[in-house]
């Protein structure tokens, strides 16, 4: 894979004069920093391809992360090419990023619409499509996994979440070693969906994938395309802050991955996958226990 090795110096906020309020109103300084949200293009053997407002940098491992989630990328190998096209001379963000795969490799379908920053491709593939189009069965991998390792992941994402902490408007996603807990990679961006891209674009290049040894620990909620992305790149344990989604849950089951929600204080919630602990007794209920629940908000 020929990737440029330009690095600009990509701003990914913006500060603005705004006016406070509150007891600690003429304490605070009149500025804030916003995160930026702009459109990038994708475009495989120059034709465009799909369109995702994102945060811009690392726009190249958005790029081969989304790849390997549509199933078309496996390797590097795969790949020939990748490279940025700057917005103009005053503006090094990237306005689009081209793609040239290896020949055999199949280009994704264009998508006729923007992907927003929110929700991705939204539940467009069903789960037996997901199972079908997955290079890396997760089912059977990482045979173990540590409660006490797990419950600290949710700490070491915030320790790289330089950004959020300027902002408080970004998702993190993170990739750790599922023995000691150590950190593989952390992306930021104001879409959960592009800040895995973004890992799984990096653990790509580094020749990681399948990352059959790794948790994915995420921001916010686990929803099925989350679910997706780590089935894709053969992770086999997803963590989130957040509760999961019923179509995560479905998917989580039926692919054989560990999804692990609300990761907080200590504790946290097995959705799918609870075989993985050392604990687990040997039975499971993959069965719906009693319907939805009462109606509660959603973070």
């Amino acid at each position: 894979m020929s990737v440029p090795l330009r690095e600009p110096a990509v701003i990914s906020v913006r500060r603005y004069r705004v006016r406070r309020y509150g007891p600690d109103a003429e304490a605070r300084p009149p500025v804030d920093d916003v995160a930026i949200e702009q459109p990038v293009e994708l475009r495989v053997a120059g034709a465009p391809t799909t369109v995702t407002m994102r945060t811009p940098g690392d726009d190249i491992d958005l790029a081969l992360g989304w790849l390997v989630s549509e199933g078309c990328v496996r390797a590097a190998a795969d790949v020939l090419s990748v490279r940025e096209r700057a917005m103009g001379e005053d503006d090094e963000r990237a306005a689009s990023v081209e793609v040239t795969l290896a020949p055999g490799v199949p280009a994704p379908l264009a998508r006729a619409y923007p992907v927003t920053s929110a929700c991705g491709v939204c539940g467009s593939d069903a789960a037996d499509a997901v199972l079908a189009r997955s290079g890396w069965p997760v089912a059977g991998v990482a045979p173990q996994v540590d409660p006490e390792v797990l419950a600290t992941l949710p700490e070491r994402l915030a320790r790289d979440q330089a950004t959020f902490a300027r902002t408080g408007g970004l998702h993190a996603a993170g990739l750790f070693r599922l023995d000691g807990g150590d950190t593989v990679v952390v992306r930021e961006d104001v879409g959960r969906h592009n800040a895995v891209d973004k890992v799984v674009g990096v653990a790509l290049r580094e020749g990681l994938l399948p990352a059959a040894d790794c948790a994915l620990q995420v921001s916010g909620r686990a929803s099925f395309e989350l679910v997706q992305k780590a089935v894709m790149a053969g992770i086999p344990v997803l963590a989130a802050v957040s509760a999961p989604s019923s179509l995560a849950v479905e998917l989580a089951r039926s692919a054989g991955l560990t999804l692990v929600g609300f990761v907080r204080d200590g504790s946290f919630t097995v959705y799918a996958g609870e075989e993985r602990f050392a604990d687990y007794p040997g039975r499971e209920d993959r069965s719906p226990a009693g319907g939805t629940s009462p109606a509660g908000g959603a973070t």
